[in-house]
């Protein structure tokens, strides 16, 4: 779809099919990272066509002295740190907003190693110059649990080529753990030997990945907006089929099955004779009179659960969301703002709160009103707040749509197909 500044949505009266996800963004971003440090010539099977993936595969191809990653935090992080034990010296940048994005732990903790790192403007912040060596010493440290996840996970997988390898001890909370046994697990598949040896320490022994095949599986992610879809569309018999994704899945976000079950949406698996992997989700109109949940172990939920629950009229807390201060934009804020032309949306440093209050007259004056959301040039805040229209009966307007590239490149084209009416806002 051509860029467009912003786009009108119009629900079907009918919601019902079957939708081919993309490719998890998370695990694509580490498998490239544990291949390429494996040193095979083959790619991984099946990787996500998003825009922070494809940042990642043109730095890892090409390697040029200046590596301009746009606005792929995961690829900032990751490559901040194979960078460091990759001979060669290369500038990593970004967007204006990715200066802003503090990687100073992730520097500190790289250089206590015996990394080569240099800021190239303002102290913490990105761009950096990294002189790339094959001979860092590794051994043990220490660093804050409750920092994004992709920190430790980027440390974690440069480790088996650490002459001492790494023992790493995480202080205070851990937040967004199922994060880090991705990782691991991950890292395990290509051979390297990883474990949690306490509650707050990982280990990881020198030694090298091995080259192997690998195919990335289907992002629960993405799956977690057709729940919300299901959850909110009117249609008693609302039904989608998603592909691709495991019932084990390693992935922490795969908890949204069990999570929207308390708002409505029942989910079954089953198998395809050629062993192609599908599960049903299902309308049952059973909702909680309240929804509770800390997300610190799945962030990137926590913006569908807050429209999901706020366009169901059950008031809710959500807690843990201290990380999403520093992602693409300060979610929290931007969910205040946005949902908040609809509903008495609380927020602070970490929580979310709605107790049932709205910012309209009358909740059945809903089919007669247009929203009109602004994204923040954050793919979850379109993808999370496009469902609405579901709800209010009438059309809303979505601007600056194409962020969703970020992570689901299809996304609108996807919602075309099950029956939403998707035109350019004059």
């Amino acid at each position: 779809m051509a860029q467009q500044s912003s786009l009108k949505i119009r629900s079907g009266r009918l919601l019902r099919g079957r939708i081919m996800l993309p490719a998890s963004k998370s695990i694509s971003g580490r498998a490239l990272v544990i291949n390429a440090l494996s040193g095979s010539s083959l790619l991984p099977d099946n990787l996500s066509d998003s825009d922070d993936t494809q940042a990642m595969l043109n730095a890892l191809r090409e390697m040029p002295e200046v590596i301009d990653i746009g606005a792929a935090g995961t690829a900032m992080r990751f490559l901040t740190a194979y960078l460091s034990v990759t001979p060669g010296t290369h500038t990593i940048t970004g967007t204006e907003r990715m200066k802003h994005r503090p990687i100073g732990i992730l520097v500190d903790a790289l250089r206590t190693l015996g990394a080569d790192i240099a800021y190239e403007g303002e102290e913490g912040f990105p761009p950096l110059r990294i002189a790339g060596r094959n001979d860092i010493e590794g051994g043990e440290l220490s660093v804050p649990g409750n920092v994004s996840s992709q920190y430790i996970s980027a440390l974690l997988m440069i480790a088996p080529t650490l002459k001492k390898g790494l023992r790493l001890t995480l202080t205070g909370q851990i937040a967004s753990r199922p994060y880090l046994d991705m990782t691991m697990s991950m890292m395990r598949d290509f051979g390297a030997e990883v474990e949690w040896i306490a509650k707050d320490v990982i280990e990881v022994k020198p030694g090298s990945y091995r080259q192997r095949p690998y195919h990335i599986e289907s992002d629960w992610s993405a799956a977690s907006y057709w729940y919300e879809m299901v959850a909110l569309s009117p249609d008693a018999g609302a039904q989608v089929e998603l592909v691709g994704l495991h019932h084990d899945s390693i992935q922490g976000d795969s908890k949204v099955w069990q999570l929207m079950s308390e708002l409505g949406v029942a989910t079954e698996y089953y198998e395809e004779p050629d062993g192609t992997e599908i599960i049903r989700l299902r309308k049952t109109g059973n909702l909680a009179c309240h929804f509770c949940h800390d997300f610190s172990h799945q962030p990137d939920l926590a913006q569908t659960f807050a429209v999901t629950c706020a366009m169901l009229d059950v008031p809710f807390r959500l807690v843990g969301l201290q990380s999403l201060r520093i992602k693409e934009t300060d979610r929290i804020a931007a969910l205040v703002e946005e949902l908040g032309k609809i509903v008495c949306l609380e927020g602070n440093d970490s929580e979310l709160l709605w107790e049932g209050f709205y910012n309209i007259d009358d909740l059945e004056l809903l089919p007669f009103e247009e929203f009109t959301f602004d994204t923040y040039d954050d793919h979850r805040m379109a993808m999370a707040l496009a469902p609405v229209c579901l709800r209010t009966g009438g059309e809303i307007v979505i601007n600056n749509p194409e962020v969703v590239s970020k992570s689901y490149p299809h996304y609108w084209e996807d919602l075309e197909k099950v029956g939403f009416s998707i035109c350019n806002e004059q």
